[in-house]
């Protein structure tokens, strides 16, 4: 990962797996994925993810794994959640997620327009306006879409459009339970929830 990115935020489950989080906060089934985790996870990797934030900034941009109002769990797929988000930065472009659920919304005026954002989706960095992106998930969408979710943003152009792309998901589902991970994280994936 480390290669090929230059900014990644922790997760709650990046979190539960280094012991920052206690496991009793995960659902049932990312309890015992975070213990099967740690039991594998190498000394290089356990670093890596040490050496994460939840929130950063570029300029220009916010990002926080959940949200400015609380970067681990917010889900920010409510009005209220939108509002706050939009209140708690002062930068052009919030990126967040942690929903794994791809929006966009932008204030203008102080009017919100948007919401979900299915593949195709195109929303445009205007001079008066702020956005708020959720690229949504690339390994466990919860849009009813199970291909991974992608967000390219093209700062040129002030754009950022949502993609789409089908993965092999038969044969993640076999690696789940060739690790004797619980079927439901397997099976959710097909059906993109």
């Amino acid at each position: 990962m480390q290669e090929r990115t230059s900014l990644c935020l922790a997760g709650n489950h990046d979190l539960g797996v280094l012991g920052r989080l206690d496991l009793e906060e995960l659902a049932p089934d990312a309890v015992v994925s975070a213990e099967w985790t740690r039991g594998v996870l190498k000394p290089e990797a356990r670093s890596y993810l040490e050496s994460l934030s939840l929130s950063a900034e570029r300029e220009g941009v916010e990002l926080f794994h959940a949200s400015p109002r609380d970067p681990v769990w917010d889900y920010v797929l409510s009005l209220e959640a939108v509002e706050a988000s939009f209140e708690l930065t002062k930068a052009p472009l919030i990126l967040v997620g942690h929903s794994h659920v791809p929006l966009a919304v932008a204030v203008a005026r102080g009017a919100l327009a948007g919401g979900l954002a299915p593949d195709g989706t195109e929303a445009e960095f205007a001079p008066d306006a702020r956005l708020l992106l959720n690229p949504g998930s690339v390994g466990q969408p919860r849009d009813g879409d199970p291909r991974a979710a992608w967000l390219l943003l093209d700062f040129d152009a002030s754009r950022a459009s949502f993609r789409r792309v089908a993965y092999p998901v038969e044969r993640t589902q076999e690696e789940i339970r060739e690790r004797g991970l619980p079927d439901a994280l397997a099976e959710r994936l097909a059906r993109g929830v």
